[in-house]
């Protein structure tokens, strides 16, 4: 190493143990230093969903992840899972950690999860971050019947990838993904899991959303398709807007070099 020469330092992480309301047994994350930054992941997935952009705000923000009931090193209790519940077991995380303000990123049900933060804990929420999520309910605009069908069939794993990624993107970055769910669910959690995503609907409560509020999307996300974002922003008070042209679902992967700069700019607005 010559003189000249700049040394990265690795961000330290450690990991906590949180208990919800009813005790279920939830494995944290904290990563980084500074203000605090919740992620939340998508549906059927870790906080390993965050592992190629987590860095880009832990060195910045004390970034706060666990593992949604169900995955990773979470409990996997019995009983209806739904967003609402694990919007209560983030502010369950925020509260064992002693943190009372903090900005909240979630991504697909992430988002739909973070709306509910938003809602129920306006006082706590600084600023709002909503990637390729949708409201939910009735004034979503879902995915069309094909992508269902592709994604119950024997090619699942592939088609999921494509949802994800463009297909240049893929041959330049062959993987491993972390993105496409977590291998160690049981089939019955990811049956909660699909079901609290599907059940999602917070529109008659997204006008309470008083925290400034980033929507981001992808272009060409068939996954969530992306009218979502100004669906959203035409319900939350003065939301703004960003979609990546021709991105797909994991917008936040494939335009990282973009996106988390836009991210950590909203956030130090």
């Amino acid at each position: 190493m010559t003189s000249g020469a700049v040394r990265m330092v690795p961000v330290q992480e450690y990991h906590e143990t949180a208990r919800a309301s009813d005790g279920t047994r939830l494995a944290v994350q904290v990563r980084g230093s500074g203000p605090v930054l919740l992620l939340l992941p998508g549906q059927s997935n870790n906080h390993h969903w965050w592992d190629r952009t987590r860095n880009d705000f832990a060195r910045h923000r004390t970034t706060v992840t666990f593992d949604y009931r169900g995955t990773g090193a979470s409990d996997s209790p019995d009983g209806d899972y739904s967003t609402q519940l694990f919007a209560q077991d983030a502010l369950s995380v925020l509260d064992a950690l002693s943190i009372g303000r903090f900005d909240v990123y979630g991504t697909s049900m992430g988002g739909r999860t973070a709306q509910w933060i938003a809602i129920s804990a306006p006082h706590r929420v600084r600023r709002l971050v909503l990637g390729c999520t949708t409201p939910g309910g009735s004034h979503a605009r879902e995915r069309d019947s094909s992508v269902r069908r592709a994604l119950a069939g024997p090619d699942a794993t592939q088609v999921m990838t494509d949802l994800m990624y463009t297909p240049e993107w893929q041959s330049a970055n062959p993987g491993p993904y972390t993105v496409l769910g977590d291998p160690t669910m049981t089939l019955r959690a990811r049956r909660q899991h699909l079901r609290a995503s599907d059940s999602h609907d917070a529109w008659d409560h997204l006008p309470e959303i008083t925290a400034p509020t980033l929507i981001l999307h992808g272009s060409d996300d068939r996954f969530a398709p992306v009218v979502n974002a100004e669906i959203l922003a035409s319900a939350i008070p003065d939301a703004r807007t960003h979609v990546f042209d021709g991105a797909r679902h994991a917008y936040f992967d494939e335009c990282r070099a973009e996106a988390s700069p836009l991210v950590m700019t909203f956030l130090d607005d």
